[in-house]
């Protein structure tokens, strides 16, 4: 394997890097209280999914 003749600076590297982000999470609203929630999870407001209730809403 070829390797560099010269060290690339931080500058060089960082331009590299520029699209290594992290994107944001999609959220949905929860259709029983209207909150956004985390699809394919459970409401941490109601704790409802798909219409039951699975958890006991957590108190605030």
């Amino acid at each position: 394997m070829a390797l560099p003749k010269r060290r690339h600076s931080k500058t060089r590297r960082d331009k590299r890097r520029t699209h290594w982000k992290l994107s944001k999470p999609g959220s949905s609203t929860c259709p029983h209280c209207g909150n956004p929630k985390l699809p394919h999870r459970a409401c941490p407001s109601c704790g409802y999914y798909k219409g039951a209730e699975i958890t006991t809403p957590w108190v605030k």
